[in-house]
């Protein structure tokens, strides 16, 4: 029987993606070009060697295929996620001449023919959620997938939100790991 976090957080899930959803294009565009500039200006994104980030879903998360193309023209490694049996991933380096791959629910990832990421080589993730709250936690899409592999991960975290689905406080539990910084098209907040 879920518990009542559990059934928080999916009712939470439905909210955010109900609101995105009314969102216009064009607002969605402008919103992803102030929240790319501001990550971008992150002195952590500029001494980063590796980035971990991730192929937003269309309608769900910011198009960051944009922020990619722009990281990789300054010279960054990146890297995207490739999800593995028993909710688990790995960290797939983005190769531009190489198409992604669709796997369930429109996600995009890498293919098995992109090198293999060190979780140890990664500087910085950018972590992909529904929404986050004030506090850096984010509600994510319910996998567990980035809980799991952000155990171990010592570099730095930063979250992007758009501050129409921003939330005073989300659902938590022992295993979720905040964010260092969150981004909205409006400000930064560190922690």
């Amino acid at each position: 029987m879920p518990s009542i976090i559990d059934q928080e957080k999916k009712l939470l899930r439905r909210q955010v993606r109900k609101r995105l959803s009314a969102l216009p294009p064009e607002e969605l565009v402008q919103s992803d070009s102030a929240l790319f500039a501001r990550f971008l200006a992150l002195p952590q994104v500029e001494e980063a060697d590796t980035i971990f980030a991730f192929w937003g879903i269309p309608g769900k998360e910011p198009d960051t295929s944009r922020l990619i193309g722009e990281l990789v023209r300054r010279g960054k490694t990146v890297g995207l996620p490739r999800m593995l049996p028993g909710h688990r991933m790995e960290v797939r380096r983005f190769c531009p001449d190489r198409p992604l791959v669709t796997v369930s629910f429109g996600i995009s990832e890498p293919g098995e023919d992109c090198p293999l990421l060190d979780r140890q080589a990664v500087d910085l993730v950018l972590v992909p959620a529904v929404c986050y709250d004030r506090r850096g936690f984010r509600l994510g899409f319910g996998g567990g997938y980035y809980d799991r592999w952000l155990e171990n991960f010592s570099g730095f975290k930063a979250g992007l939100c758009r501050a129409a689905v921003l939330q005073d406080s989300v659902p938590t539990e022992a295993h979720d790991a905040r964010v260092d910084v969150l981004i909205t098209e409006r400000e930064s907040l560190s922690f």
